[in-house]
């Protein structure tokens, strides 16, 4: 099996991130509850993307790129980590987005201090932005440029395999703290996040069961398999993602980028409890979500939780939280 070290790959993030009991939450749901501070990566305002971004741009440079272009929703901080990391590398981004005239400020002003070309297409659908992105790559390439396409969330399996590594990171973080956790939860957007945690807890953290909140209604299960069989290979590795390696639940509220009751409470309950900021309609959800499944009783018999903090903070300036109950 190669190992990630045998991976090209640019050193952007502040690793590794750390892992700290939530104080407040444990208490309130009497258990140990942990959480895993992804979204203090140091670039901008932190977030998952770095990681990911460590090994695509890495091999944008070597493949001699000079332009990025990535793509996602308006408040997309995918796209704004890749304008700022493309950035600090001497590239030019250029960020296509789905819909017009929808939620300004938040990232959008990070965009703009990125200098980042931003781009709008207005539809709902991931296959006309990417069309665009063909259509600018080509007219790109006709003027000398040498551009890299990065897929929304930068969910391919070289992306992967910075969550293969944070697994890994988690693992040490374990041994060194001497705690072991039974579930780990992460928000799911695009899948890749999700598929690296669960390929590297294989890896790495046998037993554990990698729990994704899906944010939209994608099939995920579907996805993280097909990233998994992808991270397989690329690692030449004899470990297979299997469907039951896959579990996904859902907090999707009233649609994809959209505040829901649940999602804000959730957002004020880590701010007030913990002083943590997530935004609402994201990881917000997510925590959520495993607020949801806590209640419930789904991790019924498991000992110590962690809950993977994905960044998105800067959409809390550009979506009003829903009024409190």
């Amino acid at each position: 099996m190669k190992q990630l070290e045998a991976f090209p790959r640019i050193p952007l993030a502040i690793l590794p991130t750390p892992i700290y009991r939530l104080e407040s939450i444990s208490r309130r749901y009497g258990r140990n509850i942990y959480i895993k501070r992804d979204d203090m990566t140091g670039i901008a305002l932190g977030g998952n993307k770095v990681r990911k971004l460590e090994f695509l741009l890495a091999d944008a440079k070597a493949k001699g790129a000079d332009v990025v272009l990535t793509a996602g929703g308006p408040q997309s901080n995918h796209a704004m980590l890749t304008a700022a990391c493309a950035g600090k590398l001497g590239m030019k981004s250029i960020l296509v987005l789905k819909k017009r005239g929808e939620l300004a400020g938040g990232n959008l002003i990070l965009d703009q201090i990125y200098h980042a070309d931003v781009r709008f297409v207005d539809t709902d659908i991931y296959d006309d932005v990417y069309t665009e992105m063909e259509r600018i790559m080509a007219e790109l390439r006709s003027e000398g440029h040498v551009p890299y396409f990065i897929p929304v969330g930068g969910s391919v399996p070289l992306g992967c395999l910075g969550y293969v590594g944070c697994a890994r990171e988690i693992a040490e973080q374990c041994q060194e703290m001497g705690i072991r956790f039974d579930s780990i939860v992460s928000a799911t957007g695009s899948g890749g996040t999700y598929a690296g945690l669960t390929y590297g807890a294989k890896l790495f953290l046998p037993g554990i069961r990698s729990v994704g909140i899906g944010i939209c209604d994608d099939p995920f299960a579907d996805i993280a398999l097909e990233l998994m069989d992808g991270i397989r290979d690329l690692m030449d590795a004899e470990v297979s993602g299997e469907r039951e390696d896959i579990h996904i639940e859902f907090e999707i509220g009233p649609g994809y980028a959209k505040p829901s009751p649940e999602g804000c409470a959730a957002v004020r309950r880590l701010a007030r409890g913990e002083g943590i900021l997530v935004d609402p309609v994201y990881t917000g959800k997510a925590l959520a979500g495993f607020f949801r499944l806590l209640e419930e009783g789904y991790f019924e018999g498991d000992g110590d939780l962690l809950f993977v903090h994905t960044g998105g903070a800067g959409a809390l300036f550009a979506v009003d939280l829903l009024p409190e109950d």
